[in-house]
């Protein structure tokens, strides 16, 4: 037996609404024989899944090459889906067959593109200082049978569609946190079976999310901008061969939602007695929505695999702490949100507060936690039984201490929603000692409560930031266990676009322009934590041999090293500027964090490090002048 399985286009299975212009295809072999290789490998594209008329034909190309085939040549079109398969032979010139079909579907391709305006809710109607979530809508008439449909979204803050009352996709906290300035990504979905003929409403709800909610330590707001919009459009091709295209503008209407308050650290407030009736046109409460102005030459096509709900969790108990409080224990600490039944009274209130730990006599335990609140309220509308979980909100817990539920709830009206981004998971570990897979299991689950659009150092308290120490140092185990290629595809990007012009790389990524916490009066560039800079890209190109995006992050490399070469008096050794040095090392002297290992000797050798991966680098990619300087 040989043949070709896991047909892959940029990492992704059937991706939507992709806007790389020489797309890449990548396979596996799957054979009886051990020693099997590729000697040779044929790839058809074209816009039919019986393959007439193709668009591209390799013919048999002798290589041993499975990953990364780029579609040279291949010229696309905008919002069109391709249709791909692959053959190879082995070694003794056995043919696979052709593979199954595969596909993949081009975007809006070019920014330049988007047809739609930039829409958001009327200041008239809300005050800059409200936490109200607004809601977007507008009708839809469909004229006929509809062969496909297609929406565009994205957004400055977080969107989460509807469509006749139904969410659309499976996506959560769109269109993710990039640098909202220079970076800003949009989501494909395919509503073909959401449309029917005759009216259909079409909404959106928006929150604060990283754009413009509460972030760091001090809990600044409005860092990237003031005010939430929508842009969407959606495409529509008939049965008859026509389309028609309905996108965001001047005929939207706003109202105010049943979200009273939704942040990334506070939690959500929810009154369901506010909830509105998105398709009902003569529902109360609608408004024109205002216009504005925004650049969309920044807005690109998802690059990461979306957030999404993987898993799910019950509780295991549901505790009396010594001071009375009760308390569900998820028997895992987790990052995402309780998802719950109540029944009860028409203005009766439920809380949930969320956290890691009790404390040693037992309590629940929330110091840590800052000024992250972690609090979800919901007000019930009253009668039948109510299901709710938060939209624009993640909490880091094991535990949660419940307020205002009756005294017979039952642990099965609980479950916890696990969300992240939705790698493939490629690795595992197990050995005969528990320990050792407990320490397994810890690092994976660090991994799922950190990888949630960005790479965070810590899922839960008034932080959450993708700081770059974290993620060179957890880039290579992280793509052991799962693919991680699109994720630091995405991050890298991020990272690109904030680093300053000498070179320096900030902290955090995205950067937020904060302080560093303590010493220096600097916010980018510390030894080993700007060096994620050439790590991070070099780990991806040795764990996926992804030789583009290599290239793609050289010059930031480059600029990195440069950065380090121009400080102080001596290019080879780093002695100068703010250090976190050997961060939080059990070494370090009372109330401080930094290590007994001196900063200079740290920041020196990860210069040294920097150094020779860009060499390595510069060999990869055949630059000759350089591999002498860096030599």
């Amino acid at each position: 037996m040989f043949a070709i399985t896991k047909l892959r286009c940029e990492y992704k299975e059937n991706p939507l609404g992709i806007d790389v212009i020489r797309p890449r295809i990548s396979w596996q072999l799957v054979s009886d024989d051990r020693d099997c290789m590729q000697s040779a490998y044929q790839i058809q594209v074209a816009e039919n899944m019986l393959f007439q008329g193709k668009l591209w034909d390799t013919e048999a190309v002798k290589s041993s090459q499975s990953i990364h085939v780029e579609l040279e040549g291949l010229l696309l079109e905008a919002r069109t889906r391709y249709y791909y398969r692959v053959r190879a032979w082995n070694q003794n010139a056995i043919d696979s067959g052709w593979s199954e079909v595969a596909f993949f579907e081009t975007g809006l391709l070019d920014a330049g593109n988007w047809q739609a305006e930039w829409i958001s809710a009327p200041t008239a109607s809300f005050s800059q200082d409200s936490e109200i979530c607004p809601q977007l809508r507008t009708f839809v008439d469909v004229k006929g049978p509809v062969e496909s449909a297609r929406i565009y979204a994205t957004a400055l803050g977080l969107y989460e569609l509807q469509l006749n009352g139904s969410r659309v996709g499976d996506h959560y906290f769109t269109p993710g946190w990039t640098s909202y300035s220079k970076r800003l990504q949009y989501q494909t979905y395919d509503v073909t079976k959401l449309l029917h003929e005759g009216a259909n409403a079409l909404g959106a709800l928006l929150g604060n999310g990283w754009y413009r909610g509460y972030l760091g330590w001090d809990n600044r707001k409005e860092i990237y901008g003031s005010k939430t919009s929508l842009l969407l459009e959606l495409h529509i091709r008939y049965a008859d061969g026509s389309n028609e295209l309905i996108s965001s503008d001047q005929n939207w209407q706003a109202a105010k939602s049943a979200i009273m308050m939704s942040e990334i650290y506070k939690g959500e407030t929810y009154d369901a007695r506010l909830e509105l009736d998105i398709t009902d046109p003569s529902s109360e409460g609608w408004h024109p929505v205002d216009i504005i102005n925004y650049s969309k030459a920044i807005i690109v096509a998802q690059e990461n695999v979306p957030v999404t709900q993987v898993e799910t969790l019950k509780p295991i108990a549901l505790l009396t702490t010594p001071q009375g409080d009760r308390v569900l224990d998820m028997g895992q600490n987790m990052v995402g949100w309780l998802k719950f039944n109540v029944k009860g009274q028409s203005g009766q209130m439920v809380e949930l507060q969320h956290a890691e730990i009790l404390d040693r006599d037992g309590n629940f335990y929330t110091e840590n936690m800052r000024k992250a609140k972690q609090c979800i309220r919901y007000t019930l509308k009253g009668g039948e039984q109510e299901t709710y979980e938060p939209h624009f909100t993640f909490q880091g817990f094991r535990y949660v201490k419940l307020s205002g539920f009756s005294a017979d709830l039952q642990l099965e009206d609980f479950t916890g929603i696990v969300v992240h981004s939705n790698m493939e998971r490629t690795g595992d570990f197990q050995c005969s000692d528990p320990l050792v897979n407990q320490l397994h299991h810890n690092i994976l689950w660090g991994q799922k409560g950190n990888f949630l659009d960005v790479p965070t150092d810590c899922p839960q308290r008034d932080e959450r930031l993708g700081w770059t120490g974290d993620a060179q140092m957890f880039v290579r185990t992280a793509s052991y266990l799962m693919n991680t290629a699109p994720f630091f595809t995405k991050w890298l990007r991020d990272l690109k676009a904030d680093q300053t012009p000498e070179g320096g790389i900030p902290f955090f990524i995205p950067e937020l322009r904060a302080a560093p916490p303590g010493d220096g009066d600097t916010n980018h560039s510390s030894a080993a934590w700007g060096d994620a800079a050439t790590i991070c890209p070099w780990t991806i190109y040795e764990m996926y041999g992804d030789k583009r995006l290599l290239a793609e992050q050289y010059e930031s490399m480059k600029q990195w090293i440069s950065y380090i070469y121009a400080q102080g008096s001596n290019p080879y050794l780093w002695n100068t500027g703010f250090h976190f040095g050997d961060w939080l090392a059990l070494d370090s002297k009372p109330d401080s964090y930094v290590g007994a290992t001196d900063r200079d000797y740290v920041a020196t050798a990860f210069y040294a490090y920097s150094v020779s991966l860009t060499l390595k680098a510069a060999i990869a990619l055949e630059k000759s002048e350089d591999v002498d300087y860096y030599s």
